[in-house]
């Protein structure tokens, strides 16, 4: 293999040199217009320091003696909805990513799944928490719903780029034994793709378990809630032991996912 011993340029995509020096000063112009727009209040922002040496000397010398009922109810609620709504959203989402994959689904089919899956990725979640929150009351219900709805197109997204990614040998191989559509799907498809469909659900149960801290905030349940009404109250401690209880359990859902992405491999 020989390797270049002389550098040359990357193509360019604009190549009109004075063009791409009026779109780069347009840029920067555009930059510090966008910064004079925020409206930063500076005396607000000198006093905020105060709070915020409150804030970190509360996570620096946590409490979780105080508040510890309402903390754990919140951690079991969060867990709940975690668990709980990774196992629907995933069972919910290996059809429709199904579907959603061009290479083994019909045109409507397709183009049916890709909806769905555009429809859950486009609206935020603390929107979709809102949304359910004030259709049935607060409570984790209203963030299980919520968790299971971006599970969907995360995890349904993800699995039909690999479906439409995978070797297509195997799958002719298969049909060309005269299998039918589910037999293709089960013996050419699902072995291709079952090691990284476990891979995501590891971490989509990670990512809800951090989004339930988030969408409590809107009365979607959860230890997001307990974090908030501690923030609110000023109870700086009870909030440092909130914040570490979450640091610590991402952490381990995140050494959990990396040893069985390993394993699967």
């Amino acid at each position: 293999m020989t390797h270049p011993s002389t550098w040359r340029r990357p193509p360019q995509i604009i190549k009109d040199r004075r063009l791409a020096i009026a779109l780069q000063v347009g840029f920067a112009v555009w930059f510090v217009a966008a910064l004079a727009t925020l409206d930063a209040d500076w005396v607000r922002m000198t006093e905020g320091w105060s709070r915020a040496v409150r804030f970190a000397q509360g996570f620096l010398t946590p409490d979780f003696t105080s508040r510890w009922r309402d903390i754990s109810r919140g951690l079991e609620e969060s867990l709940t909805m975690t668990l709980t709504s990774t196992v629907v959203g995933v069972a919910l989402s290996i059809p429709i990513g199904i579907g959603a994959a061009r290479n083994i689904a019909p045109r409507t089919v397709h183009a049916f799944c890709r909806s769905i899956i555009a429809v859950s990725r486009a609206v935020q979640e603390i929107i979709i928490a809102i949304f359910f929150v004030a259709m049935f009351g607060f409570g984790p219900f209203a963030g299980f719903l919520t968790l299971t709805f971006a599970t969907i197109g995360f995890i349904a997204k993800l699995l039909a780029d690999d479906i439409e990614d995978l070797d297509e040998a195997q799958v002719e191989a298969v049909r060309a034994t005269g299998a039918g559509w589910m037999q293709v799907v089960n013996y050419a498809v699902q072995p291709q793709v079952m090691p990284r469909l476990i891979g995501l659900s590891v971490y989509r149960l990670d990512i809800n378990f951090r989004e339930s801290s988030v969408i409590g905030i809107v009365g979607a349940g959860g230890i997001g809630a307990t974090l908030n009404t501690a923030i609110d109250r000023y109870e700086y401690d009870s909030a440092g032991a909130i914040l570490l209880i979450i640091i610590v359990i991402v952490m381990i859902a995140e050494y959990g996912s990396s040893y069985l992405r390993k394993f699967l491999q």
